[in-house]
């Protein structure tokens, strides 16, 4: 049986990110040009996982000069892909990356009606400290987390 693998992603990985995300996501998708743009930047870090050779999952997470925060912009997992822990090992690159730039907390935004993912946040450690009002293209408001990285 093959098992979940993390690695950076790669240009090579841009028709197959894009694919996961128009599938997971109605809105609020990445660009094309703003997934490749992420495959390149230096202020931003995309890991993938990949099971049986197929990326079953990504994480997004922005950096900016002097700050502690690293910001996760995206994380997605196929439910799909028949293996389970693909969103928390994700994370976890996404954590160690932030670490890894002197970060001493993640953030991220979720949609206030997926309660399933904010159950996932809670039991990883993020507290939520704030809201964003329509913050989705739909209108939906947006929860803010953080989690304090040990």
């Amino acid at each position: 049986m093959s098992e979940l693998v993390l690695r950076s992603g790669r240009l090579e990985d841009l028709d197959a990110l894009i694919t996961l995300e128009n599938r997971l996501f109605e809105g609020d998708r990445l660009s094309r040009r703003a997934m490749r743009y992420s495959l390149i930047s230096t202020t931003l870090v995309l890991p993938v996982a990949l099971y049986q050779g197929q990326i079953v999952g990504y994480g997004l997470v922005a950096f900016r000069k002097g700050s502690a925060f690293g910001r996760v912009t995206s994380i997605a997992s196929d439910p799909e892909a028949g293996i389970k822990g693909i969103g928390r090992a994700v994370m976890g690159a996404l954590a160690e990356a932030a670490k890894s730039r002197g970060c001493t907390r993640l953030r991220l935004e979720v949609r206030a009606d997926n309660t399933r993912a904010i159950q996932i946040y809670e039991r990883m450690g993020f507290v939520q400290f704030g809201t964003y009002a329509n913050y989705y293209e739909d209108g939906t408001s947006a929860l803010r987390f953080e989690k304090v990285l040990a």
